[in-house]
């Protein structure tokens, strides 16, 4: 019975422990099919996410392409845009370079008009300078011309005597074929044109005497007149005249008013110098009348006297004076050629430096057109020169800027 017990406790155990277990089966059961919902779920759930990652997997995949892709084209890109800029930087760098060279031709040009303009002032100076010589040259030839003809008209009364006596111009007609025939007294002293009125009032007649060497020629140009009837001449023979004795009231010179001896205010050759003292030797010259009849008193009249103006105190007392009348100026007809062939070398060798100075005027005149043409055609091809760098300028920032936006 105590077995029996022990035996139903057992199984009473067995059935609490199959009834728990059976229990527990049944919640396990229960749990298991939680578990197998769970995990059909769970496939579900893993299959959505191998499908997901399988899908993710492929856009990675492609977008891993398009990255690559990107990659690329941003390599392109930049590469371009590398290009781009190299050759913007390329195009700049000749630009600056045609700029540059744009500059220096502008600088050159400028240059060029600077020089032209120089020479454009100096070849109107040049033309100024030539029309001014021109004017003056125009007024030296008319004075040149006068003084000239004056000067033969001069001399071609002097050659043919005119204002001499017809017997005077007979003489002096055989001058080439008589060697000591000299010439008219007029004819061989100077006297400064302050004195010429002096000079041949004291002179008075002798001024037209005919000067020979000596006795003999005077015999034979006597004789001369005598056989052809030309009148009457007076001859003095060199051998003969200036033998008398000098002048000895020396006292007389120092006399207010007075000028000195005649003979010393007049110059000619040393052949002639007794002639001088003997023709005008003993003649005082004072500066007014006033003076010259002073020193006749004091002297007691016994001193011939002229004055500046003509008037003539002769010893003795007499006086001539009035209204100096001189048509023929023999006196001065020398002075004025001498002075009339001054004044035509002067002219003449005006004339030659004026001629000059036009010829080398006209000559730096000529050389500056010349300049001026070759620097307008240097000018012309600067110019061209310049547009068409102007032009290549514009093309290159065209295709730079076509670049850039390219």
């Amino acid at each position: 019975k105590e077995e029996l017990e022990a035996l139903g406790n057992k199984i009473q155990e067995v059935l609490e422990h199959l009834s728990d277990a059976e229990g527990a089966l049944k919640i396990s059961s229960t749990h298991a099919d939680s578990l197998e919902q769970s995990i059909e779920h769970l496939k579900g759930a893993l299959i959505a996410a191998l499908n997901e990652k399988s899908e993710l997997s492929v856009k990675k995949q492609r977008y891993d392409t398009m990255l690559e892709q990107v990659q690329v084209r941003r390599s392109e890109v930049a590469q371009k845009l590398l290009k781009v800029k190299s050759d913007e930087e390329n195009w700049n760098n000749q630009i600056a370079e045609q700029n540059e060279r744009l500059s220096a031709i502008d600088a050159e040009i400028e240059k060029l008009l600077s020089q032209a303009e120089s020479l454009e002032e100096e070849a109107k100076a040049a033309n100024e300078e030539i029309r001014r010589l021109n004017r003056n040259l125009s007024h030296t030839e008319q004075d040149y011309h006068t003084a000239h003809t004056k000067l033969e008209s001069l001399r071609n009364l002097a050659e043919r005597y005119d204002g001499y006596g017809n017997s005077i111009r007979r003489c002096m007609e055989q001058k080439s074929r008589e060697p000591g025939l000299l010439g008219v007294v007029a004819d061989l002293i100077k006297v400064e044109k302050a004195y010429e009125i002096a000079i041949e009032t004291a002179l008075g007649g002798s001024i037209q005497n005919i000067v020979t060497s000596d006795e003999d020629t005077a015999k034979r140009m006597i004789d001369f007149l005598k056989k052809n009837k030309f009148g009457r001449a007076t001859f003095l023979p060199l051998t003969s005249v200036g033998l008398r004795g000098g002048f000895t009231d020396n006292g007389a010179l120092k006399e207010p008013g007075v000028i000195g001896l005649a003979s010393t205010l007049v110059q000619a050759d040393q052949q002639y110098e007794g002639l001088v003292r003997y023709l005008l030797g003993r003649v005082v010259v004072a500066d007014t009348i006033d003076h010259a009849i002073a020193i006749a008193r004091k002297y007691h009249y016994s001193l011939r006297i002229v004055t500046l103006e003509g008037e003539l105190l002769n010893a003795g007392g007499s006086m001539t004076g009035g209204a100096f009348k001189n048509t023929s100026n023999l006196l001065g007809r020398r002075r004025e050629i001498e002075e009339l062939e001054e004044s035509v070398k002067l002219l003449k060798k005006d004339l030659d430096a004026l001629n000059q100075a036009i010829d080398e005027n006209r000559s730096k005149r000529n050389a500056l057109r010349d300049k001026i043409a070759a620097l307008a055609e240097k000018l012309q091809k600067e110019y061209l020169v310049q547009n068409t760098a102007k032009m290549e300028i514009s093309q290159m920032e065209s295709r730079r800027d076509e670049t850039a936006s390219g």
